[in-house]
């Protein structure tokens, strides 16, 4: 809980730090990088970094929680911490890192907004950090715990790799040692972390994409991003016997979390389809006769990712159904689903009230889908999103 004597000064302060966190982020990345280099192999992306979107992320995350604390007394925001503390894990965040961000940070505060940032301001924005930093330490440290081993990077090596839809290949590993495996859930997803071209390791994260639940396999589908570092290593460079470092898996939005009799509706476009077909995988495993409902958009159906390995779940489950929204239809639908030209929509959809919506796909896509949902009548209590990188949403 915030404090009394910092609640004010919050009140006072907290518009004026949210102007100017697209200012301090991207100079406190920069001062942090030049003191703790080390800190760009292996844990934050370079990536990230030149397109901004880590410092956006950043920005929001600190101002969102300061503001819930100000309007939820007593309250921390659970679900926010908890998005945080997954991707934190899967990249082998821990506890010791978080005083060189505390003293990066408040450098950068300083050096922006000079002698506005009194004693006061800098104790009850210290207050902030601080309170978020714990409770994520603390999620993050129960976490770490639930592995069944106490590593954070893997050696797994590749015994598959297959083309599917549009740019996308599918990786199929298997333990290169004797480690003890976490089960992963569907879902979730797991760090890669690899060298690039000059020499640093970079991670990524990546979707379960089958068999999600498996100690003795892991399976991504990673769609080629020919600006990117680590998609085109791992596409053109990384082949059947090379052995990766994958991490434990994580993720905040599985089906574990989910009421398991309650409707479920995906909505996914692109290569947003990967956690759906890891959810589908495992339902149509369990012998699921849960009504769950696939709503995909892509370019074409020859671009849609895990086409086949969908359609076979889906065909698996008595009340499954899918509708897919694409740019150039079929001149026959495939078996067990119906395709529609154009964008997504919900005109004609028969939409569970009391289901539970996921989403995934880009930004803009996830924004529009949860307004037309809302639009129909879908609480919005019932929608949650999973977005690949850092949580520009949040940001926002």
């Amino acid at each position: 809980m915030l404090s009394e004597k910092s609640r004010p000064v919050i009140e006072a302060t907290a518009a004026v730090v949210a102007e100017h966190m697209p200012e301090i982020t991207p100079l406190f990345y920069a001062h942090m990088f030049e003191a703790h280099p080390e800190l760009l192999d292996g844990v934050f992306s370079r990536a990230n970094q030149r397109n901004g979107e880590q410092a956006q992320a950043l920005a929001g995350s600190i101002v969102k929680f300061a503001v819930h604390l100000l309007e939820n007394p007593g309250t921390l925001p659970e679900a926010v911490l908890s998005r945080i503390a997954h991707k934190h894990t899967a990249l082998g965040i821990v506890e010791e890192q978080y005083p060189i961000v505390y003293e990066n940070l408040f450098w950068a505060i300083g050096e922006v907004l000079g002698d506005a940032v009194t004693p006061a301001v800098a104790d009850a924005w210290t207050e902030v950090y601080w309170l978020m930093a714990d409770a994520l330490i603390k999620i993050e440290k129960g976490l770490y715990s639930q592995r069944a081993n106490d590593r954070m990077w893997t050696d797994w090596r590749v015994v598959a790799k297959e083309p599917t839809g549009n740019a996308a290949v599918t990786f199929r590993f298997e333990p290169a040692d004797d480690t003890p495996q976490s089960r992963g859930r569907a879902g979730g997803y797991v760090s890669v972390r690899l060298k690039v071209e000059d020499g640093l390791r970079q991670c990524r994260q990546y979707s379960l994409s089958e068999k999600a639940e498996s100690t003795t396999e892991r399976v991504i589908t990673v769609k080629l991003d020919e600006g990117g570092e680590v998609s085109p290593m791992l596409i053109q460079n990384v082949e059947v016997g090379d052995v990766i470092e994958l991490s434990n898996p994580y993720g905040d939005i599985t089906l574990e979390d989910e009421d398991s009799t309650a409707p479920l509706v995906l909505a996914t476009a692109g290569i947003g389809i990967t956690p759906a077909a890891a959810i589908l995988d495992t339902l149509a495993q369990q012998g699921s006769d849960r009504q769950v409902l696939l709503l995909h958009g892509d370019a074409s159906w020859e671009a849609v990712a895990l086409r086949e390995q969908v359609t076979e779940s889906l065909a698996a489950l008595p009340h499954g159904d899918a509708r897919l929204f694409l740019g150039v239809r079929p001149e026959q639908d495939p078996e067990g689903v119906t395709t529609v030209e154009g964008v997504m929509h919900f005109d004609d959809v028969e939409l569970p009230r009391d289901g539970h919506y996921i989403l995934c796909g880009p930004l803009a896509f996830m924004q529009s889908t949860r307004s037309k949902l809302i639009d129909a009548g879908v609480p919005a209590t019932s929608i949650r999103y999973e977005i690949f990188g850092p949580d520009l949403w949040l940001a926002a």
